[in-house]
């Protein structure tokens, strides 16, 4: 008998090893395939195949081409008669035919068995009832790593017996056409829950990879009580659970970070009888313009061995330039979290203290903070507001944009809106929880004549709500909105509670927050028949 320790002992063939890591996948390996490499060894073969080049610091930096983002108008879900009649379906969700998947899955798979392949074996959900096991399948040593570094890496031990629950065959370089594939472009995500399989092809962004698990999330949770959400999350010193709700560029990371408080996680978590769970077992954040100075944490991370960074700018020498989005103004950064300080390692903690909805109100009318009831929490969370100013996206002029993503992550979202705005509305009142709106926006002012809320202010406000002192405050109702806000908060300006009192133009803040009222109006329309009598009562009406 040989033993590993034997010099008679034989390693496994490729072919041995692609057999075990390509199980299930239906695809069949004609060129090396490299499954469940560590970070070095990835970025090792990353630098072989000139996929990318190192920084200065020791990250890998890889270019992601045409695509510089998510591509949601081709993302497809197959119409299976097991979820077609619980689908949302529509432009955030497209039909595609079974027969029509099976084929393009069929090109998909028969394009990777040509290709040197990349294998990652790894877990989404960091609470063990509800854990799901991904297998990865790519042609891009980057990808892998990036999934390695943004999901949970299952124990050494554990990889032995894997058998996964959900596949994702990642083909980023494959083309899909369609005159054969009757898709819209030559990029195509397309999921079956049937056949717990996701297709990826003509893309290298590599948060689709991210995304469909998270979508597959948002599909799998409510059947089993768990409240899916696109949220950062942290917790206190008192064990106290914090939710941060909010679209890009509203501070979800940023407040989230806290020297004070363990970080859970940084996007995706899972609500339920168990408590609050990360669904990931890293952090991808939006890098443009990030300074060591305002947030040393995700700096530190970024400037280091393993880290991935996508579409960042350096130079020859590799010393970055994070201020330049040339490239894209999406340019992001994916490491483990084991590589931000203070973080919660278990990625779990108990039922949630206070929710907070966070928007970058660009018209500087909606106050720092307001109290919300279960109702308005609910109201707030299906409509999922922040507004876009120039600088955000390419062809914004000089207004801003009001932008809503029902339950602040719409692309993401399987089943219909009222369903995870149902579940919130149910867990906050089972638990108790506090719901603050907090404004991260202007005030004074719209863009362009205002200013952008004090980080210290909006720390203050937050620091109050979280320990429970803000709670005791007197409360008044405003006059736009129908929000509480508190009359008195310590270290902030009582003048800068009001947005009405922060305005010089009272006649301009009137005419702003009507404008403003008139778009909530529009957006509720759209979900208003599938909520409750106590949502529409708090509903925001016509202009006072």
């Amino acid at each position: 008998m040989t033993t590993p320790s034997d010099p008679t002992h034989k390693r496994p063939t490729w072919q041995e090893t692609a057999a075990k890591a390509l199980t299930r996948t239906g695809v069949l390996a004609s060129r090396p395939v490299h499954a469940n490499l560590s970070p070095p060894a990835l970025v090792a073969e990353s630098l072989r195949r000139r996929e990318g080049r190192l920084s200065a610091d020791g990250a890998l930096m890889a270019q992601t081409g045409v695509h510089t983002g998510r591509s949601p108008r081709d993302k497809f879900v197959v119409d299976e008669p097991s979820v077609t009649n619980d689908i949302w379906w529509g432009n955030v969700n497209q039909k595609m035919a079974p027969a029509t998947f099976n084929a393009l899955k069929g090109r998909v798979q028969a394009y990777l068995q040509g290709q040197e392949l990349f294998v990652q074996d790894l877990y989404a959900g960091a609470d063990p009832a509800y854990r799901i096991k991904v297998r990865l399948v790519t042609t891009q040593a980057w990808n892998a790593l990036f999934a390695r570094n943004m999901f949970i890496r299952p124990p050494a031990e554990e990889l032995a017996s894997f058998e996964p629950d959900y596949i994702i065959l990642h083909a980023p370089l494959f083309q899909t056409d369609p005159a054969i594939d009757n898709v819209r472009s030559s990029t195509t995500v397309a999921m079956s829950f049937e056949q717990r399989m996701i297709v990826i092809a003509g893309s290298e962004y590599a948060g689709e990879v991210k995304k469909s698990i998270f979508t597959v999330m948002n599909w799998l949770l409510p059947g089993q009580g768990v409240m899916p959400m696109h949220c950062s999350a942290n917790i206190g010193g008192e064990e106290d659970v914090a939710l941060f709700f909010g679209l890009s560029g509203t501070g979800k990371t940023t407040l989230s970070s806290d020297p004070h408080r363990r970080l859970i996680g940084d996007d995706e978590h899972g609500w339920g009888p168990n408590g609050t769970f990360n669904v990931e077992g890293g952090c991808y954040a939006k890098v443009i313009n990030l300074s060591q100075e305002a947030e040393p944490e995700i700096w530190a991370a970024s400037n280091r061995f393993g880290a991935v960074l996508e579409n960042v700018v350096a130079d020859d020498a590799g010393r970055i330039d994070f201020n330049d989005g040339s490239l894209t103004e999406n340019t992001r950064s994916c490491y483990p979290a084991d590589f931000i300080p203070n973080v919660e390692m278990s990625g779990r903690g108990g039922q949630p203290k206070n929710v907070v909805m966070l928007t970058c109100d660009a018209f500087g009318v909606l106050p720092p903070i307001a109290r919300l009831t279960p109702a308005q929490a609910m109201y707030h969370f299906l409509s999922g507001y922040t507004a876009l100013v120039a600088g955000t996206e390419k062809g914004l002029g000089a207004e801003p944009v009001a932008t809503f993503s029902t339950c602040f992550g719409s692309p993401f979202l399987p089943r219909r809106p009222e369903v995870y705005g149902q579940m919130l509305s149910d867990l906050i009142a089972r638990h108790g929880a506090e719901c603050w709106l907090v404004n991260t926006g202007w005030s004074g002012g719209q863009f362009g004549v205002g200013s952008r809320m004090s980080i210290r202010h909006t720390r203050a406000l937050l620091r109050a709500a979280l320990d429970g002192s803000l709670a005791n405050a007197r409360f008044r109702k405003e006059t736009y909105f129908g929000l509480s806000i508190p009359e008195h908060v310590p270290g902030v300006p009582d003048e800068v509670l009001d947005p009405s009192k922060a305005w010089a133009d009272k006649a301009a803040y009137d005419k702003q927050a009507r404008h403003l009222i008139e778009r909530f109006q529009a957006n509720f329309a759209a979900f208003e028949a599938g909520v409750g009598d106590e949502v529409r009562a708090v509903a925001i009406r016509s202009a006072a």
